[in-house]
């Protein structure tokens, strides 16, 4: 095996990019006489895959067995590796390059593994009878089942993989059908309901959202979910001109919210609802309506819909919040107690919410709740000390955020805390919290000394980590 193959195998993507930049062949064969892109997509490695195909990998190359790595990465049901083998800078567009034939065979084989099921393909192409081992992995912030049987792994997402080609090579295909390759799926962060979801939202000016909107009146919820999330979606990053049904997509959302009895339905409406630039005019009453509500994932929409009329029901609304905020749910306790700290209401006690969910090591709001106490004004000896006590924690982020909560209250420990987190490993490159928390922390504390040649300053001797004292 050459280097550049082990590299993809791993996944090292930078290893493949160095590898190639100093000049290994991107299309060198292996024992096996595959070069190095079968193996990205056996390994599912897509970001090694696009490096490799950018470098020259020919995604299109006949290999010994008459397939090519295109067609396997379709087969592979990974839609990040087939998107990756389909486009690059240097690449003709697909449905320019691949003759119809080869077109033909991509689709056709998405299909059949579509059809079939990626675990009813598996079974007859192998003949094992025994369990597949299935287990749900992340791909481009999105999931997918990653299922092996009888010696042979794949993906399910073929459902993309399909929606994809046929986008790609101009294929017509019915606007219900991507409905139904979503809704196949219960999970909304699944591969294929995330493809069809946008695949919808680039054919309004075919009647995509009549078709989606018409399925809140669906006897699946299910299916209504899936158009609360459709329209949840239309709220980001969108102009007016390309997308002008805001102002009737609030009244919709509005009249639909007090008739949907499926809870975790109910929630994602409540969540597209308030996602609006501009509320609507009844989300206090909604909210003041399903503060109540027994399940937690709709009062913490409530929250969302609660503290943001100008109206009457004002004073009712931040009663409701202060109950909410002694939820026993816990993001429901948490989103109320940042909601009334936005509004400067009860802040001494919703500053003890905040550190009651730190001070909880079983709580999965701990993290969260840690990063907000460390920004925050809450300037109390508790707040402090919660802070240092996240420095026994065992990962790096919990430490770094205890460091930089002190560095922020320019703690003379601060630097000791600085070295603590470190202890069990560097902090992610992109966190300024983590790398330029200390560093903020000693331009504001450290006393100016004498000036090196280079322009720095000397540092003072006896600097280091020493524990607090």
């Amino acid at each position: 095996m050459t280097a550049l193959g082990e590299a993809v195998r791993a996944g090292d993507t930078e290893a493949v990019r160095t590898l190639l930049e100093g000049g290994a062949d991107p299309n060198a064969p292996d024992g096996d006489g595959l070069p190095p892109l079968c193996a990205a997509v056996a390994a599912f490695a897509h970001e090694a895959a696009d490096v490799l195909v950018e470098a020259g990998a020919d995604p299109d190359r006949v290999l010994p067995d008459g397939t090519t790595p295109l067609l396997r990465a379709v087969e592979s049901g990974s839609p990040a590796v087939v998107s990756a083998l389909l486009w690059s800078r240097d690449l003709p567009e697909p449905g320019e390059r691949l003759p119809e034939a080869e077109r033909a065979r991509l689709l056709d084989a998405a299909r059949r593994w579509y059809g079939a099921g990626a675990e009813g393909e598996l079974r007859r192409l192998t003949g094992a009878a025994g369990p597949a081992d299935v287990s749900s992995v992340e791909e481009e912030w999105c999931q997918v089942e990653q299922i092996a049987l009888g010696g042979l792994v794949v993906r399910a997402g073929h459902g993309a993989v399909l929606s994809t080609l046929e986008q790609v090579f101009g294929v017509p295909v019915p606007l219900e059908e991507l409905v139904a390759r979503a809704v196949r799926h219960t999970d909304s962060s699944h591969v294929d309901w995330s493809e069809a979801k946008f695949r919808l939202e680039d054919r309004l000016a075919e009647g995509s959202r009549e078709v989606v909107t018409a399925l809140r009146h669906h006897p699946s919820p299910v299916h209504r979910r899936f158009a609360a999330d459709w329209l949840l979606s239309r709220q980001w990053g969108l102009r007016a001109d390309a997308y002008p049904y805001a102002e009737e997509d609030r009244e919709l959302l509005a009249a639909w919210a007090d008739v949907e009895p499926d809870p975790e339905v109910l929630a994602v409406v409540l969540w597209a609802l308030t996602e609006q630039d501009v509320g609507h005019p009844r989300l206090g009453s909604i909210g003041l309506r399903y503060a109540g509500h027994p399940d937690p994932g709709v009062r913490v929409r409530a929250v969302d819909c609660l503290g943001r009329s100008d109206g009457p029901s004002m004073a009712a609304e931040y009663e409701a919040l202060r109950l909410l905020a002694g939820d026993p749910d816990d993001d429901v306790r948490y989103e109320a107690a940042l909601s009334l700290l936005g509004a400067q209401q009860d802040v001494d006690a919703m500053y003890g919410v905040i550190r009651d969910l730190v001070r909880d090591p079983g709580s999965p709001l701990r993290l969260a709740a840690a990063e907000r106490l460390g920004e925050s004004g809450d300037r109390t000896a508790d707040a402090t000390d919660l802070l240092l006590s996240l420095l026994d924690a065992d990962d790096t982020q919990t430490r770094m955020l205890g460091a930089y909560g002190l560095a922020l209250r320019d703690h003379p420990d601060t630097p000791w805390a600085y070295a603590k987190a470190e202890e069990l490993g560097p902090f992610h490159p992109s966190d300024h919290r983590g790398n330029n928390g200390l560093w903020d922390w000693e331009k504001r504390n450290r006393p100016a000394g004498p000036t090196a040649p280079d322009g720095g300053v000397v540092a003072a001797q006896g600097d280091g980590a020493q524990p607090p004292g």
